[in-house]
């Protein structure tokens, strides 16, 4: 009985590797095709991106808050696992019958397809990759499936006794009774799987690794390299010498391009060559404007610090950083098309479909809204939207930092809604007044005696007027605020505690210079934002 079940183990476990080995020959083909069509012709990043676009809400939230900058990756691991499982069963339903085995890989493909096919800018050609994969695939479920019934039909017929006294005598199969001949064609039709198992593995892997290697040529880093930024017309102000506090552990006043916070939709970064790049500014204006990198760039552009931040930041979160942006100005090219009566929503599209609603009030105030083309003396980062992205001091990023720009509509916010509008996120979000202790880190031991409590504080386009701190719901005390070049930016903060040993919290909460303190009650981020004060629970000893 147990040798039974180890075989009808073994039999299924080879089934389900049929069934992946054919989808990985189905997904590595289709990469390397997707090297000569282009990267949107992948049909696993086409599925995962459709996947963000109907994820509710509340798990989206979940996952950016879970996960982090991961969370992309946690998508598409989640979409390979879900694959190979179906892939199993496929293998499974196509041993008892083949057409079971194909009409499973026609269910892959035209998921496949139906991500390609609604992905933002994608073409004809780009169905090819997946149409290819999926053949590629049912020829390799063909040979395997033939293969694995060569195999087990020569192991059964291997198995039975041979004719004659002396086997009908003892009732089972000797080594004396197995045919020599049916045993080594059993032998050879095992080796005959085996061969054609891992020449599928072979042309899997080398498939999807060459088209890996291809698919680099599709990449914008070395047009980026070469991208000479102009000399600002309007120069950013000096970053004050105490700005920086010394405070070991807080955050920098300029976040290095490496480690600023990344938080969007887009699962394959968008490679926009500049020589390529056009902006549209169309919609509710006077006059159309199309412009080219070259156009842009010969605007004349400001430099100017800004803090940006992440709606989805929790309190104390790490979805916000500050940086010295060069753009030129949102509200000359908006006027240089000329403002029509009634438009109130510059609608902005990323090249991935993105959408974003920013109100033509706020862009048109005198503040320093910028299509950027750089970022702290360098082009735009690729995951930060080059060549160009949108910036406008003082609101949430999902209602104003559209990155990979490629189009500004001048229309009204009833006509159209944005892309996190749709999904229920308000279309009016300005960024709150916020504070984050930095140090000391929660659940860290420190040592007794006077100890700096340290951190950043934030209300974009009003500025931080004050900071305060406490321990153990105690008195609030005023903390020592770093010097800025403007409101734009966040502000450092420091407090001097006399820590006794023990288990203490910590809190903070900032006021912003029009005197909006931050509030006490934590909300979440849906719809609008989170509030709260920050705190932090450290030992003493």
């Amino acid at each position: 009985m147990t040798r039974r079940y180890a075989r009808r183990t073994l039999r299924s476990a080879a089934s389900a590797a049929v069934g992946l080995l054919a989808a990985a020959v189905s997904i590595g083909i289709a990469q390397l095709a997707a090297a000569f069509t282009g990267p949107l012709g992948l049909p696993v990043i086409a599925v995962g991106t459709a996947a963000i676009n109907l994820t509710p809400v509340r798990l989206k939230d979940f996952a950016v808050q879970h996960f982090g900058t991961d969370d992309k990756l946690v998508l598409l691991s989640g979409i390979v696992v879900v694959l190979a499982l179906l892939a199993a069963v496929t293998g499974l339903l196509a041993m008892r019958r083949r057409a079971y085995g194909f009409a499973g890989i026609a269910v892959f493909g035209g998921i496949g397809l139906a991500g390609v096919l609604t992905t933002p800018g994608a073409g004809p050609a780009d169905s090819l990759p997946t149409l290819i994969g999926a053949a590629a695939g049912a020829l390799a479920l063909t040979l395997l499936v033939r293969a694995l019934v060569s195999q087990r039909s020569a192991a059964a017929h291997d198995g039975e006794p041979a004719a004659g006294p002396a086997a009908a005598t003892a009732g089972r199969v000797t080594a004396s009774a197995l045919r020599p001949a049916e045993a080594g064609t059993a032998r050879l039709a095992r080796r005959g799987f085996l061969l054609a198992a891992a020449g599928t593995a072979a042309v899997a892997a080398a498939g999807g690794g060459l088209g890996e290697l291809l698919l680099r040529r599709f990449s914008v880093s070395a047009a980026r390299a070469e991208v000479a930024l102009p000399r600002p017309a309007i120069v950013g102000p000096a970053t004050p010498a105490g700005a920086q506090l010394p405070v070991p552990g807080i955050s920098r006043f300029i976040t290095p391009n490496a480690s600023f916070y990344r938080v969007d939709t887009a699962l394959l970064v968008p490679q926009l060559p500049p020589d390529q790049w056009r902006l549209r500014v169309h919609g509710m204006v006077d006059r159309e404007l199309d412009l080219s990198f070259e156009d842009l760039l010969r605007r004349p552009l400001t430099e100017a610090d800004m803090t940006i931040a992440c709606v989805s930041n929790q309190v104390g979160g790490p979805y916000v950083g500050n940086a010295r942006w060069l753009g030129a100005s949102l509200a000359s090219l908006l006027r240089d098309a000329g403002i029509r009566r009634g438009a109130d929503q510059v609608l902005s599209t990323a090249s991935d479909g993105w959408t974003c609603g920013t109100p033509v009030e706020t862009v048109m105030d005198g503040r320093n809204a910028l299509v950027a083309v750089g970022m702290n003396g360098q082009p735009l980062p690729i995951e930060h939207g080059f060549p160009a992205r949108m910036l406008v001091p003082g609101l949430y990023g999902y209602v104003s930092a559209t990155k990979w720009l490629v189009d500004i509509e001048l229309t009204t916010f009833a006509a159209q809604r944005s892309y996190w509008v749709q999904r229920g996120y308000s279309a009016q979000a300005p960024i709150k007044t916020e504070s984050r202790i930095d140090v000391p880190r929660p659940l860290q031991q420190i040592k007794a005696g006077r100890t700096a409590v340290a951190g950043v504080a934030w209300a974009p386009h009003r500025g931080i007027g004050r900071v305060q701190v406490r321990a153990d719901s105690g008195a609030w005390n005023d903390a020592k605020l770093a010097a800025v070049p403007g409101i734009d930016t966040w502000r450092q903060w420091v407090w001097e505690w006399d820590a006794a040993p023990g288990l203490h919290q910590l809190e903070v909460r900032a006021t912003d210079e029009s005197g909006a303190m931050q509030p006490a009650t934590r909300v979440p981020i849906f719809p609008n934002g989170a509030t709260g004060w920050d705190s932090v629970a450290v030992t003493v000893t």
